[in-house]
């Protein structure tokens, strides 16, 4: 299997407001590959630095160190070939409709009218809202729209889909909905997916790997763990339990640590 995404001994900085202090190093030699068509989740306790990972792989900042690649080219800038899903649902039009945003990046580009038509009722279709399409935001769930969003990142054809915890604001039972929703999408697509969460449950249910980042500053790759488990996954069973109480002693030991530091 081939590498999709390449994090080569990466580096990043950030200027401390006003300069006090000096900089913030968020990273320092994070070094990561994940497969194409895998799905990857990545973990770590609160403010390891996960969303700048995810950041720099997207293009939206770039490395102090190192090199960060997209199938051997390296990333400089946002790209259509890498479609992002946010958290939060600010991340919408407000103004748009749910059809209007699913399209807007098509519209940027330029693409026909027709072709444009087609795209959009297949995402639709794909995340379970071809009878929403002409309601706004404001009209529509938390569940449906990050399926909006979804369906918006997924309208470009991109070949990676990066999720930034796009289901941390959302109430358990819609959250375990979302889940079985982003992995049927990623069945029916076979897209690189990086996801980022706290939910160490949800990692197991939805990668194929997880990585577990250590405590920052100077976060880097603790320890990645392949999720040998059958699809469609049950928490009920030995091999998960062992899975999580393994993946929960690394993230707890590193997050006592940083009480530590």
């Amino acid at each position: 299997m081939s590498v999709a995404i390449e994090l080569a001994a990466v580096g990043k900085r950030f200027e401390r407001a006003g300069g006090a202090g000096g900089d913030y190093v968020a990273l320092d030699g994070f070094t990561l590959e994940v497969r194409e068509g895998e799905f990857f989740c990545l973990l770590g306790p609160t403010g390891c630095g996960k969303s700048t990972v995810l950041h720099l792989v997207a293009g939206f900042e770039r490395p102090s160190a190192g090199s960060v690649k997209v199938f051997g080219s390296a990333v400089a800038a946002p790209d259509a070939d890498r479609g992002v899903v946010f958290q939060t649902e600010q991340a919408l039009f407000p103004w748009l409709t749910v059809e209007e945003n699913v399209a807007f990046g098509l519209r940027m580009r330029g693409v026909a009218p027709a072709e444009r038509d087609a795209i959009l009722d297949r995402n639709l279709e794909l995340v379970g809202l071809p009878r929403h399409r002409a309601k706004f935001p404001r009209e529509l769930s938390g569940g449906m729209k990050q399926r909006v969003q979804i369906a918006r990142a997924l309208a470009n054809d991109p070949r990676i889909l990066l999720m930034d915890e796009p289901f941390g604001a959302l109430d358990a039972q819609t959250r375990r909905r979302m889940q079985e929703e982003v992995a049927r999408i990623w069945s029916a697509t076979g897209k690189t997916v990086i996801f980022i969460t706290h939910d160490i449950g949800e990692a197991i249910w939805l990668a194929d790997r997880v990585g577990v980042m250590t405590r920052g500053p100077g976060a880097r790759v603790k320890e990645i763990v392949e999720v040998d488990l059958p699809r469609p996954r049950h928490a009920m069973n030995a091999a998960y339990v062992e899975l999580y109480n393994r993946l929960s002693a690394t993230i707890q030991a590193e997050a006592e640590a940083m009480l530590n530091d």
